[in-house]
C-alpha cells in the first residue's frame, strides 16, 4: 500500500490536485476583495519592428486560438515555476549526496553575466559617468476582454 502512494504517478496526481485546490482557493479570495480596488493601470510598450502588416494579418479566429493557448501555456508555466520554487528552498540546504531514489548535486554554471560592481568600479575610476543602460525586451501579455455584439476584430493602425 506504501508503495501505491510513493509512485511517481500517483505523486503527479495528488500535487495536480494540491495546486486544483490552491488556485480555487485563490480565485475565492479575489472574488472576496473589494469591487471598488481599481486595478493598477498597465502600461503599454510600443510594438516591435516586425509586426504583421494589414494585408499579412491572421484570421480572428486563429488570433483568439493562439491568444488561448498563450495564456494556457503562461498559466501552467507560473504553477511550475511556484512548484519549482518551493522545492528548491528545501533541496538548495541539503549537502550532495543521494537521498532515497535521488542524488542531489550541484554543477558550475556555463552563463556568465556582467559584474555590474566592477563595472561602476572602473567606471568611477575612470571618469566615464554612469554605466550605460538598455531596457530589457518588453513581456507579451495577453487578457481576455469583453467583445461588443457585431464586433469581432477591431484593429487602430497608426498612420
Amino acid at each position: 500500500m506504501l508503495n501505491l502512494l510513493m509512485s511517481p504517478r500517483t505523486g503527479r496526481t495528488v500535487r495536480a490536485m494540491i495546486g486544483a485546490l490552491v488556485e480555487t482557493a485563490a480565485d475565492t479570495l479575489r472574488s472576496l476583495a473589494p469591487a471598488d480596488q481599481a486595478p493598477a493601470a498597465t502600461v503599454e510598450a510600443p510594438d516591435p519592428s516586425d509586426v504583421y502588416g494589414i494585408d499579412e494579418m491572421p484570421e480572428t479566429d486563429t488570433i483568439e486560438s493562439a491568444a488561448r493557448e498563450y495564456e494556457r501555456a503562461a498559466d501552467q508555466a507560473r504553477r511550475a515555476d511556484r512548484g519549482k520554487r518551493a522545492a528548491k528552498k528545501i533541496l538548495d540546504k541539503l549537502p550532495a549526496g543521494i537521498y532515497g531514489g535521488w542524488k542531489v548535486f550541484r554543477t558550475p554554471s556555463s552563463r556568465q553575466t556582467p559584474d555590474l560592481a566592477e563595472i561602476t568600479r572602473i567606471f568611477k575610476a575612470n571618469n566615464l559617468g554612469p554605466v550605460p543602460m538598455k531596457d530589457c525586451a518588453p513581456s507579451l501579455k495577453v487578457e481576455r476582454v469583453e467583445v461588443l455584439a457585431g464586433i469581432e476584430s477591431l484593429t487602430v493602425v497608426a498612420a
